[in-house]
Parts: structure tokens; sequence; C-alpha cells
């Protein structure tokens, strides 16, 4: 698998910011945001346990456990904020695995065909076949998505990690480092804080949890298991994340493409509830429904048709929503929740002021949360603002609608599918097969 294939997935996406990041710089990084985004998932859970502790309401179904969450340590406004910023975040990550899957999809049958319809008209394809999909009204109706999208998830990190054991002993000594400098790493945070940054459902996750107390057990085991796989992947291809086997190569590529499909559905039907519900939309199908799932996927595929790299994007989200999600609101709210106080005459939780806050809360709680929230919007805005100058300027890629004066068909060099090494000749099947890729 080559690296742009590699790269369109968060399995292979770590790697490949840490190798822009350094291996010293990058591992120092990654070990801190791995802890960090560890620590504020369990205060996500801290959090969620005192609201089922205060609140029996939330020992029954919640449907939007994170808001709620909001709204109970900070009010109405925190609970309206924070519901805007998950639907921005839903927004940009439709945009970037409808991008994932268009581009796979692309690469998979070009490699199979030999003949390349060119990723802008892939996207389009992808978009009308997923649209029926969204039409369907929750989940519940499209089940056997989850079901897949985990199968599929599964499958391709298997075949991936088999590939890497299997390359190791020929690709690891031709491994080398990339140059380094300020503007990489910036844009690596982005990747690393999108990888590290599930929080948004994490709420919604234990809350279906039979224990959910247990919750951080679970989030710690994750974290870590995502950290040892981004490190071994890292040690063996540093410049060429290449998977040499080509038939685990093209299984891994179809594999993460069902799984961005698929997950794309999931995630998109959560963002149309919301627009449904702010224009007042009945339940049942109906025309409505068609107008505003319509509207919402036409702005999707506008977007990615716009911005047709996934890159800046996935590092605008990672420095804006997920910085927030994932690290800024978990310590702000875990804050506010244990400042509280209750009101033995109402019988009531009172919501602390920020003065409250400040003199309720222990010195090491305190300054552990606020240096959180303070590395957090640092990084957030260092790799927000590389990634918007990458995509104005450095490596700004023409919209599909534009280049369909040039070439539509967006066609790129042939390269080497199954060739690692930083010049992509070294191959289990020997130089040629390299050389007959160009």
């Amino acid at each position: 698998m080559d690296k742009r294939n590699l790269q369109k997935e968060e399995v292979v996406a770590m790697p490949v910011a840490m190798l822009k990041s350094g291996s010293i710089v990058g591992s120092f990084i990654i070990a801190i945001l791995c802890v960090t985004f560890c620590y504020t998932a369990h205060l996500l859970s801290e959090n969620w346990l005192i609201l089922r502790k205060r609140w029996s309401a939330y020992d029954d179904h919640c449907r939007k456990p994170y808001p709620e969450m909001a709204y109970r340590a900070m009010g109405s406004s925190a609970r309206t904020f924070c519901s805007s910023t998950l639907n921005a975040m839903l927004f940009g990550v439709s945009v970037v695995y409808l991008l994932l899957s268009s581009h796979i999809i692309n690469d998979f049958v070009t490699s199979m065909t030999g003949k390349n319809i060119g990723f802008c008209t892939m996207l389009l394809i992808v978009a009308l076949i997923l649209y029926p999909v969204t039409l369907l009204k929750s989940p519940q109706d499209f089940w056997w998505a989850i079901v897949l999208a985990m199968l599929t998830t599964l499958f391709s990190v298997i075949l991936i990690l088999t590939g890497t054991i299997v390359d190791f002993p020929l690709c690891s000594s031709h491994a080398l480092s990339q140059k380094v400098d300020i503007g990489t790493i910036a844009l690596s945070l982005g990747t690393f804080m999108f990888g590290f940054g599930g929080h948004a459902v994490f709420p919604t996750i234990q809350h279906d949890m039979r224990h959910p107390n247990h919750f951080t057990r679970s989030a710690v085991l994750a974290f870590c298991s995502k950290l040892a796989r981004t490190i071994f992947l890292f040690c063996i291809y540093l410049d060429n994340c290449n998977l040499d086997t080509e038939w685990m190569q093209r299984a891994a590529n179809l594999f993460i493409a069902v799984h961005c499909v698929l997950t794309l559905t999931i995630v998109i039907n959560p963002l149309n509830q919301e627009v449904e519900n702010l224009f007042g939309t009945p339940q049942n199908f109906g025309w409505q429904r068609v107008s505003v799932r319509t509207g919402v996927m036409l702005c999707v595929v506008f977007v990615a048709e716009t911005i047709p790299k996934f890159g800046p994007i996935l590092n605008v989200i990672g420095g804006t929503a997920v910085a927030l999600t994932s690290a800024v609101m978990p310590s702000l709210y875990n804050l506010y929740l244990n400042a509280a106080s209750y009101d033995d005459k109402l019988k009531i939780y009172r919501r602390p002021n920020f003065y409250e806050v400040i003199a309720r809360t222990s010195r090491s709680r305190l300054v552990i949360n606020v240096l959180v929230i303070v590395i957090a919007l640092v990084c957030g805005a260092a790799t927000t603002y590389s990634a918007v100058i990458e995509m104005a300027s450095v490596h700004f890629t023409k919209p599909c609608y534009l280049s369909v004066v040039d070439d539509f068909s967006n066609a790129e060099a042939a390269v080497p599918l199954h060739c690692c090494g930083s010049l992509r000749n070294i191959s289990w099947y020997g130089n040629e097969a390299c050389s007959a890729a160009f």
C-alpha cells in the first residue's frame, strides 16, 4: 500500500504524522497527547457518572448526553455551543470520509482495471450510491451498517498489522526519516488530535454500557493500543508506509473503503436529525425529510469537490472541533460539575460561577485541567493556522468543478503499489516489479 493510501485511514495516518514531526519530537508529542486525551476521556466518564448520580432522569435513555453534560455544568448557552460544535465536527468528518472513500475506491478500481475514471467523478458516484441510505430515519434502520463497519475495521487492521510484520525483515533496514520543520510539526498536531479525539461519542458509548463506571478501563486500553500500533508502524516504514504484499494491500484498501462508506452513513445521520429539528421537520418520511437531507448531502459534496484533499480538512477539524470536544470541554465541565453546590431548601444543584470554581477546586485538579485547556487551545490554534495556510497556498488544489477545464480525471503518475523503501524500490517480488510500475 503506497503512502497515499495509507494516509487515508487513521490506522496509518498517525504514523505518517509522527514521521512529519520527527522521531524524537513526534514521539514526545504523541505520548503527551495520548496521556492528555486519555485523561480527558476519564474526565468525561467522571462527568457522566456525576450526572447519573445527581439526576435520575439520565438513568434512562438520553439522546444527547454530551450537550446535557454541558447544560448541567454551565447552562443553556454552553449546551447550544456544545451542540453546534458537535454538528460542525460531524459535518467536517462527513466530508473527510466522503473524500477518503472516494480516493480509495478510485485507486482500487484503477489498480484492478488499469483505467482511472477520476477522483472527482468517483466522488459523485459514491455520494449518489450513499444518498438513498441517508434518507433512513435513524441508525436502528441500518444497524447492519454499524456491524459491517466494525468488521471491516477489524479486518483492515489485521491485514495491515500482518503485512507490517511480514515486511519487517525486508523494509525496516531501508527506512529513512524526513526533514522536519515547525510547519510540519504544527500540521501533525491536527492529525494526532483527530486520531485520538473520539471524545464526541464517548458519553453516548458510556451511556449505553452495562457498567458505565468501567468506561475508563476501556479508554486506557484503547489509547494504549492505538499508541502501540502507531509506534510499531512508524518504526518499520518511516518515510514510506507501504505494504509490500500486493493482495494484502488491495484487500486492506477494499476493507478501509467499505469502512469509510459505512461510517459516513452513520456519521451523517445525527447531523441530518439535528438539521431536521432546526427546521421542525416531521419524523415521518415525507418530502420535508427528503428536502432537508438532500440539502445536507449536497453541502457535503460541494465542500468535498471544493477541497479535494482531505488532509487540510482533517487538520482543521483536529485543531478546532476535536480540540474543543476532546480537551477543552471535558476539562471545563469537570471543574464546574465538581464545584456545584446542593441547595437543601430547593433540593437542586446550583451552578458555580468562575470564582467559586477557583475557590472550591483542589489546586492539583485546577492546575492539571487548566494546563490541558491551555495546551489544547495553543496546539489547536497552531495546527488550524498551518492547515489554512497550507490549504490556501503551499499545497493548493484546484476544486473539481474548476479542474474540469484542464483534466477532470485528475490522473496521477503511476506508482509502485507493492514496494517499500525511500525510493520505493524494495520488494519481495524483486526490483523489476518496482521499476515496472513507473
